[in-house]
């Protein structure tokens, strides 16, 4: 039978047209091919220096001759552009950078934990239930291991990485920062002064940034519109579910202060502070159903197994793993379950 889920903004075709969405601000939409959706927003902020452009899309010729005609139809040559900010790690929102930086030299502004040792396991961005197509081919901690520890050694871990960063720039002419931001530090974009803040959780490097002059707040990944972020478990340190819930507080803490958001995908929007509990409620809303499924089948399972009971069938496969993992070891840091590691792999039960 058909898919019946009514599309969501992020699923969208790009527009060809750009449009003011903030004094100062030019809203473009870049074409994607990526499962679950289709554009990407391209913000142009414009000073007396020229443009800023935040999120240029992913590399390849095809993207950048439409960010090209799009600057273009808007009275913008490519040669005014003089900084590019990138919200993340994922590569429809880094891949136009060191195109951008070739063509023009502009400054690459990103955080301080941008990191171009992108995990090609993850696929960004998505919501889970709108991958059914996504491509994951790593090897996930949670599997059975061949040498009888669970995931990679660390000397593989960085044999791999090491190759995937010497590549990456003959690939995707990767960008290299030039400016790297901290927590609350300040940048100059459309003639006023933008603060960092450091939003981990979808990445460990996700960066928005909010204007107090003009209200306004760039979200990126963090919080959209209509869907919510992937929150992956590939990489099994830390807690990224807890890091994003922080996160989420943080900039809902701003919600009085902010009248626009822009997202990196969908529509802008004013409610951020009611945007971004609607999300945490719904990761909230996952963590208790994992339970109760935990407690009905009343023994140890396979995050696989588990998965069965957050996602639908037509969603199952390793992006519903992963992000089923991130919400069990979630669950597992905060003493509600334990892990086991059996001969195939990890295995979670309630405590107690």
């Amino acid at each position: 039978m058909a898919d019946q889920r009514p599309r969501r903004q992020e699923q969208e075709p790009a527009a060809a047209d750009v449009t003011e969405v903030a004094p100062g601000i030019l809203r473009c939409q870049l074409p994607i091919d990526l499962p679950g959706l289709g554009h990407v927003n391209c913000y142009v902020l414009e000073d007396d220096r020229g443009v800023a452009l935040v999120d240029p899309g992913l590399p390849g010729r095809a993207t950048f001759r439409a960010l090209t005609e799009r600057l273009a139809s808007a009275g913008i040559p490519m040669r005014r552009v003089h900084t590019v900010v990138v919200t993340h790690s994922h590569p429809d929102h880094f891949g136009g950078a060191g195109w951008v930086r070739r063509e023009t030299g502009a400054a690459i502004v990103t955080h301080r934990r941008f990191s171009m040792i992108w995990d090609r396991a993850e696929p960004p961005d998505l919501d889970v239930e709108d991958a059914a197509d996504a491509a994951v081919t790593a090897r996930r901690p949670w599997d059975p291991a061949p040498w009888g520890g669970s995931g990679f050694p660390f000397s593989v871990r960085r044999r791999m990485r090491m190759r995937v960063a010497q590549r990456l720039p003959r690939l995707f002419r990767t960008p290299t920062p030039t400016v790297r931001l901290d927590e609350a530090d300040t940048v100059s974009l459309a003639g006023r002064e933008w603060v960092a803040l450091h939003t981990p959780g979808h990445t460990a490097d996700h960066l928005c940034l909010f204007d107090p002059t003009e209200r306004v707040m760039l979200s990126g990944d963090h919080v959209l519109p209509t869907i919510t972020p992937h929150i992956g478990g590939f990489n099994s340190a830390g807690d990224p579910l807890d890091d994003f819930f922080r996160s989420l507080d943080k900039v809902a803490a701003y919600g009085e202060q902010v009248s626009t958001v822009l997202p990196a995908h969908g529509h802008p929007f004013d409610d951020l502070a009611g945007r971004a509990k609607a999300i945490q409620e719904h990761h909230v809303e996952r963590l208790e159903r994992l339970c109760s499924a935990a407690a009905e089948l009343d023994r140890p399972a396979t995050v696989q197994e588990l998965s069965t009971h957050l996602f639908s069938p037509r969603a199952q496969g390793p992006m519903a793993d992963s992000e089923t993992f991130a919400h069990l070891e979630h669950l597992r840091r905060g003493g509600e379950m334990e892990r086991r590691e059996e001969v195939g792999g990890w295995e979670y039960v309630l405590v107690g």
